[in-house]
């Protein structure tokens, strides 16, 4: 009761063929020249309440955990996989950010509430791409319902990520690898893990959500958990520019370095010898991404305003702020509520940028 009804609406989750924890799910469709782009967030805050055991336990892993042979998840197999999971053909309950973007790639409206969906079809990165890549004809005819989708997302994807680029974000393209274990747990081959059409078009309607989501709140002036990533050190800048000296390139360094400076570095080295070693170097360069109660923006992702609301059946903060979200679509925040946000949240962010580094070198030292 009380929730905005889409099951009618066509939507689909996009994800690796091996993932069970389906937190995401998109729509999308057009009206004279405005796009109506749904990003469906399985509604965990409705299962996992404030203060109770599961909570409890969730914020002390603060994330799920991806190793080579096994996921360690943040709540439950059965929340997890099970009710909050947004599989084909279920009901689910979601909160959804609908946003409403121009054909020049600007968000002009948009609305967060919570809302109960049925997804379409569980899709995987590798079958959008046959669709919009390889014009495979046995996909097209598979999934030929959906094909005008996909192609209106591609179209979406590419005006957000052009606006995203012009602003000076940021792409690390490092290739990542999946490790094939045999039934023993003993590696027998090691593929690229390749970023595709269908990868970059979930990214980007990701990155649109958490931006549309952390500026909402940011203006509201609410409590709020952000996720920032602070302008890099001057001096490891420095150090970097004397590098990359000897390589043939510079980098111009003021005393506000622009995200578009390191952009323009990474679109010079492009496809030489030496962009491996310069772009990790860079990427080092840089400070670590971390959450904090103060919006300070997101060097990176040349973005004011940014969270992470997109993941909440694997990270506490989306969690966290959905909470907030949620409270404040019920009426909002009373006072006694907002104080008791703001006591709790300081603890809520070290304790999740610590989990998730934790986390980070874990799956490092499997892949290893």
């Amino acid at each position: 009761a009380g929730r905005v009804d889409l099951r009618n609406i066509q939507m689909v989750t996009i994800d690796g063929e091996d993932a069970k924890d389906l937190d995401d799910a998109v729509s999308i469709s057009k009206e004279g020249p405005v796009y109506h782009l749904g990003v469906h967030i399985a509604d965990v805050s409705h299962y996992v309440t404030e203060g109770s055991a599961l909570d409890k336990e969730a914020l002390k892993r603060g994330t799920s955990v991806y190793l080579v042979d096994r996921v360690i998840p943040m709540i439950p197999h059965k929340l997890s996989n099970g009710i909050c999971s947004l599989n084909q053909g279920e009901d689910r309950l979601a909160l959804s950010c609908l946003m409403d973007i121009d054909e020049k790639g600007n968000v002009v409206g948009h609305r967060i509430c919570e809302t109960v969906i049925n997804v379409d079809r569980r899709m995987s990165y590798t079958s959008v791409k046959k669709i919009l890549v390889d014009n495979d004809t046995n996909e097209i005819m598979k999934y030929k319902e959906l094909v005008p989708m996909f192609h209106m997302m591609e179209e979406v994807a590419e005006l957000l990520r052009k606006k995203r680029f012009a602003r000076g974000s940021v792409d690390f393209d490092f290739p990542e690898s999946k490790i094939i274990l045999d039934e023993n747990g003993h590696p027998t081959d090691i593929k690229p893990y390749d970023r595709n059409v269908a990868t970059k078009i979930i990214e980007d309607f990701m990155l649109a959500a958490n931006e549309t989501v952390a500026e909402d709140y940011f203006w509201q002036d609410m409590p709020f958990l952000y996720r920032t990533h602070e302008n890099p050190d001057p001096e490891k800048m420095r150090k970097l520019a004397t590098f990359i000296n000897n390589f043939g390139y510079t980098l111009r360094l003021t005393d506000d370095l622009r995200p578009k400076e390191i952009q323009k570095l990474l679109s010079e080295i492009e496809g030489s010898d030496a962009e491996n070693l310069i772009s990790r170097l860079t990427l080092r360069s840089m400070k670590k991404a971390k959450y904090t109660t103060e919006c300070v923006g997101h060097f990176g992702l040349a973005a004011k305003y940014y969270c992470h609301f997109t993941s909440p059946i694997r990270r506490y903060p989306d969690l966290q702020i959905h909470r907030i979200i949620k409270e404040n679509l019920h009426g909002g925040l009373s006072p006694k509520r907002a104080d008791h946000y703001d006591a709790i949240l300081p603890d809520v962010a070290v304790q999740t940028s610590a989990m998730e580094r934790r986390a980070a070198d874990a799956e490092r030292d499997t892949d290893k």
